[in-house]
Order: C-alpha cells, then structure tokens, then sequence
C-alpha cells in the first residue's frame, strides 16, 4: 500500500496496535490439518439472517465446532440479546468473486496503485482464498439483535467496507458512538471467551479452527481448511 493509503489506516485505527491483514505471508504459512469435522445448518440451533441466503443454504452453514463456541458465547449475552447470523460458509468460486469484484472498485478509485497495493488494500475488508474463513466454514459474520428482531447498534452496517463507514468498520475504530463502543464490547467479550478470534477491520466477522484463528491464537495448525459442501466429509 502507498503511504497516503497506510496513513489512512493509521488515522482509522487510532491507535498503535498493529492489524495483520488475513492476507499476511505469516498467516498463510500457518499448515493445515483438516480434521473432517461436519457443517451443520445454524437454521435448526440460531437466529439466522436472511439477507444473504442462497438457494443451496450454503450461507446458513458453519462447522460444528464452531456453532457449538457461538452458542456458548450466546449465553454470556446480556437479556434479550442474541446473535443474528448473517453469512457462514461460502464456496470458493464465490469467495474469489467477492475478492476480485472489491478489488476492482478499488483499481477504480485509486487508478495510480499497483497490483500489489490493490491486493493489500482488498484484503483489508476480503481474505483472499488462501486464507479465507468461509470456504472452511469457520468464520462467521454476525451481529446482535433483540429478542424481537431488532439489530443492536454497532456503530456501522455488517459488510460495510472502509471506504462505506469512513473505517468505522474496524472493531476497535475511534469516535464511535458512546453506546455503539459499548455494544461492540459486550460482542468482543462473549465470542472471545468463547475461543472465537476477530478480523480486526471488521467487527462482525469471527472465525474459529481456519489460519487466522491458529496464528491469532498461536496454534501449531489450523483444523479447517476450504471444502466443497456438495462433497462427503472428508476422512480424519
């Protein structure tokens, strides 16, 4: 990225902590040991979202390792509140459509970049495929609603990019709203307790077993990696 764009982060961020995108030679190095664990639909068990459903139920998925975690976390929600699946697994040709079509809004608005500014800046918001979350179905993206429905105040949309939330996007992004910061802690605190790892650009998205989590958490491997949901489990 050139240095008006990691300015620009650093001013979004506020703050000294350093973000590792998913997208970082340190997260791909992370080896992989599929466990073979199932997918189960999070339709029967959580709150689930409709906004981004498919015709297959793909995006209603996620490991069972990973629904149990959420459910856990679920209960250290205050009264009321609950999770609202928005997005869990996704296949790998949608993924990469995601990427590159995020990739090209960007070519667009900063014509001057290269390729490899373009990649970096896109994985801010999208992980490219090597190191995605939801072609494992491992990484879930969600937010809180009340018991009626009602989504809880985050302080900006789910899947609003950088450019869209003015970086408000970004789990810990200064000049949030009092009551939006507050939200958003109560979120961190229970999914984190829970064992589940964020991506730190967006506040919505958690992912346990997949390379982010491993390196996140300092776990020799990573137990989920990209699969086929048309396809058998695969063997242990």
């Amino acid at each position: 990225m050139d240095a008006g764009a990691a300015g620009e982060d650093h001013a979004v961020l506020g703050t000294a902590r350093e973000i590792v995108l998913i997208s970082d030679l340190r997260v791909a190095a992370v080896p992989l040991r599929e466990c073979g664990q199932a997918l189960l639909d999070c339709r029967t068990v959580l709150r689930v979202d409709a906004r981004r459903a498919d015709p297959a139920g793909d995006w209603a998925h996620l490991r069972v390792g990973v629904v149990a975690r959420l459910i856990a976390a679920q209960r250290r929600l205050p009264d009321g509140w609950r999770w609202l699946l928005v997005e869990g697994y996704r296949p790998v040709t949608l993924q990469q459509q995601i990427f590159d079509d995020y990739a090209a809004s960007l070519r667009q608005l900063h014509p001057q970049w290269t390729d490899d500014q373009v990649r970096a800046a896109a994985a801010r918001w999208v992980a490219p495929l090597a190191t995605a979350g939801h072609p494992a179905a491992a990484a879930v993206d969600l937010t809180v609603c009340t018991a009626d429905g009602v989504e809880v105040d985050m302080g900006s949309p789910e899947a609003a990019t950088p450019e869209q939330s003015n970086g408000a996007c970004y789990t810990h992004a200064p000049d949030l709203p009092e009551q939006a910061r507050r939200n958003r802690a109560v979120m961190v605190e229970a999914l984190t307790a829970a064992g589940l790892v964020n991506y730190p650009t967006e506040w919505w998205h958690w992912s346990y077993g997949d390379r982010y989590w491993a390196w996140a958490t300092g776990a020799s491997h990573a137990i989920y990696g990209p699969r086929d949901r048309g396809q058998p489990d695969p063997q242990r």
